[in-house]
């Protein structure tokens, strides 16, 4: 998972419609083939499951919800001796940003459905019985947090399998990141080897403790070019660039466009705003 911090943000997206569903099928039941159009988590109660996405199959065990993403195409087959009870929370979103479309691609396929998961489906599901048009914006905002709390769950489960190393070496990287920090002081603090942590990294982040470090605080500087009227040479003394040049260089990587292009695009959409 690229991002499991991301499950603390509010979802970039709105949305438009949001319905929850129960169905039990028959032995030797198939659903599909079909292009998945709106965010969905299927819950496997009984029976079983397989999933092909695009071709690839998935075996889902009972008792684990799949989270389905749109554009790719799905069949599914069910149990032949028993029969497959399942329910769904679909979620449609007004649109989905390149960003937002990666993050969701990066999350598990499936996890273990919690309690707190069958709660809220239980939820929508009783509301839906209410036949009530007044009852839309409840449940699109629940099928709303379906999908936040699917993301904060594979954040529990990230953490959870993570070397303790990367962990220690991020909170050090978080706390010190404006400082002169080397990757023997992250090491040294987090209590392994230079090169432990790097292969801890690769295997966890998909890229090295110094990356990291860089990557995060460029993060940080573009909150300030977009948030604060600190100068850009203040900005870069505060998040532990040496240089403009270099600052300026990295932000052209990131994003397409120098700091002071990042600065102008967020007065303008603030300019907009009020």
């Amino acid at each position: 998972m690229n991002n499991p911090n991301m499950a603390a943000e509010n979802p970039p997206y709105f949305i438009s419609d949001a319905y929850a569903g129960s169905i039990v099928y028959p032995p030797g039941g198939q659903y599909g083939p079909r292009i998945q159009n709106d965010l969905q988590l299927v819950l496997l109660h009984t029976g079983s499951m397989m999933i092909y996405v695009d071709g690839v199959a998935h075996q889902i065990p009972i008792g684990n919800v799949v989270f389905l993403k749109p554009g790719h195409k799905e069949t599914f087959i069910f149990a032949k001796e028993e029969e497959t009870w399942h329910r769904w929370i679909t979620v449609t979103p007004e649109s989905l940003s390149e960003k937002i479309v990666k993050e969701f691609e990066s999350l598990p396929l499936y996890i273990p459905i919690s309690d707190k998961m069958n709660q809220l489906t239980s939820l929508m599901l009783a509301i839906h019985r209410d036949h009530s048009e007044d009852n839309h914006d409840v449940i699109n905002s629940l099928g709303q947090s379906s999908i936040l709390l699917y993301m904060t769950e594979c954040r529990k489960q990230y953490i959870s399998k993570v070397h303790p190393a990367v962990l220690m070496a991020k909170e050090i990287i978080y706390e010190k990141f404006n400082e002169e920090l080397s990757l023997k002081d992250i090491a040294n603090e987090s209590g392994v080897c230079s090169e432990h942590l790097i292969r801890l990294f690769q295997k966890h982040e998909n890229k090295t403790p110094v990356q990291y470090l860089w990557h995060y605080r460029i993060e940080r500087g573009m909150e300030l070019l977009r948030n604060s009227g600190l100068s850009i040479g203040e900005i870069v003394y505060r998040i532990g660039f040496k240089t403009t040049y270099h600052f300026a260089r990295l932000v052209k990587k990131h994003t397409g466009f120098t700091p002071t292009e990042v600065r102008k695009q967020a007065n303008c959409l603030y300019d907009r705003s009020v």
